[in-house]
């Protein structure tokens, strides 16, 4: 992890997530959304942390976010990088544009560069087929990409 995400600060609000929520019906979403906010993520100790406060087994939890995808076990970049791998974007190569990335960004597919700068993901089709192959940078849609495109996206951010 780039920075030290456990803090005694975030454990504190995450406390006070926790006794806001903890008498609730379904209290477990909302306070693995706020956990999210809080901490940037749900590693292991938060998810333990909330285990034990809300009396909800660690198995429960941990299925809950790895099977929903807008949690996350470790920090995301500051940037996340999203590479489209439909039909479409794929034959017209952007395996080329992931490798590509990697090796700029110095960022595997599903991590996060040392720096924290960038995380790269491999995406379903995303709808833009016309413009395959198709890259994301948070909400910036690049499209009719060619592998020397991206060092100069890279670059903007």
């Amino acid at each position: 992890m780039a920075k030290n995400i456990l803090t005694k600060e975030n454990f504190e609000k995450l406390d006070q997530v926790i006794k806001k929520y903890k008498d609730t019906k379904g209290a477990l979403m909302p306070v693995l959304t706020e956990g999210q906010k809080i901490f940037g993520a749900l590693p292991l100790e938060v998810q333990k942390v909330i285990s034990e406060k809300l009396n909800i087994p660690m198995a429960e939890i941990y299925g809950v976010v790895t099977f929903y995808s807008q949690f996350s076990l470790e920090p995301k970049g500051d940037y996340l990088i999203g590479v489209c791998l439909g039909t479409a974007c794929y034959v017209k190569g952007a395996q080329a544009i992931i490798d590509r990335i990697s090796k700029e960004a110095n960022v595997e597919v599903g991590g996060t560069s040392p720096d924290g700068k960038f995380s790269l993901e491999a995406t379903r089709c995303i709808g833009a087929c016309g413009l395959a192959p198709v890259l994301t940078v948070n909400e910036d849609v690049y499209g009719r990409l060619v592998e020397s495109d991206v060092p100069g996206i890279l670059a903007k951010y």
